[in-house]
């Protein structure tokens, strides 16, 4: 069984805390067997101040590090005093040199810091809180911070942004790991959305728009029902009543993404949910997703994800 570690630490904000027993929790194969275990630890065992009125007691010390094969890092509200690898607490960077080599690390918000400082960041993307997007950049230049995006996998070491956008990252792993039936069963157990629509661009504070703005939501509706569509842009904005340039505008604003990167990605989820439970040739998912060709489909699929349609489907087929 997999193995999951929540390393709590001082300030830990609660609900951080509780994401990876709560979701990681709930998968089961379809025998209902439990897929993962996870174990919550501190530095050296004892109690954790938490950010909210209480504190917190844990069963394990650090040592439960070294047996993980996926650690989590919940967020804490004194992350962001973290400015280099000096200001990194002893107890803190011991607790990561636990860590075995190639084991997936986990950090949710402001962890971003923690994993920064301690070099494991050096060259890769990473995601972080919006609102401290510009700080991060200027104290760590070195990681590739991406501020418009829910997170980021990286491969070994993943990061999230705000909060809720821990749960898209740990349904991402459980996905990753185990395809989307098990991803979305974990979804309607929690009762959240299996994937959110775009980044959080959509959810920086922004002056509210003149009432004469209209939303791209019914649009985005409108198109997902006609993914198989040869879709432009411009039969997006026609549909949403605004010229092509306004159309682009509201739709990066409310979602993160261009109208051509939304599609691209509901393409491509509808085509990873035809392989795994359906039948139909490649050729024919490419046609329903409207990629139109199997060697789209597949460059499509590969730049998302790193693998042909064909593998993705023996990996994941129910």
């Amino acid at each position: 069984m997999h193995r999951v570690v929540v390393l709590a630490l001082d300030g830990v904000i609660p609900f951080e805390l509780s994401l990876a027993s709560r979701l990681f929790g709930v998968a089961v194969d379809a025998e209902g067997r439990h897929l993962y275990e996870v174990l919550t630890c501190s530095p050296d065992g004892g109690p954790v101040r938490t950010g909210a009125d209480f504190s917190i007691s844990v069963e394990h010390d650090a040592s439960v590090l070294a047996t993980a094969d996926t650690v989590v890092i919940p967020a804490s509200e004194t992350f962001a005093e973290i400015v280099d690898s000096a200001a990194l607490p002893a107890p803190v960077a011991e607790a990561l040199a636990a860590i075995r080599p190639g084991t997936r690390i986990v950090g949710i918000c402001l962890s971003t810091y923690v994993l920064a400082a301690a070099g494991l960041l050096d060259g890769k993307g990473a995601a972080t809180h919006w609102c401290h997007a510009d700080r991060f950049q200027r104290l760590y230049p070195h990681v590739a911070l991406e501020p418009d995006v829910l997170f980021v996998d990286a491969g070994r070491v993943l990061t999230s942004a705000g909060a809720a956008a821990g749960i898209d990252l740990i349904l991402h792993l459980v996905r990753r790991d185990h395809g989307s039936g098990v991803a979305n069963h974990v979804a309607r157990r929690c009762v959240v959305p299996p994937q959110r629509e775009g980044g959080q661009a959509q959810y920086v504070e922004r002056p509210v728009p003149h009432s004469a703005d209209t939303g791209t939501s019914a649009t985005r509706a409108w198109a997902l029902d006609r993914l198989h569509e040869p879709l432009q842009l411009t039969d997006l904005a026609r549909h949403a009543g605004m010229s092509r340039r306004t159309f682009t505008r509201h739709f990066r604003a409310e979602v993160g993404l261009s109208p051509g990167q939304w599609l691209t990605q509901q393409r491509v989820d509808l085509a990873r949910h035809l392989l795994e439970s359906s039948d139909l040739p490649v050729t024919r998912v490419a046609e329903r997703v409207g990629f139109g060709t199997d060697a789209t489909l597949r460059q499509h699929l590969h730049a998302a994800i790193g693998v042909s349609p064909g593998a993705y489907r023996r990996t994941f087929r129910a």
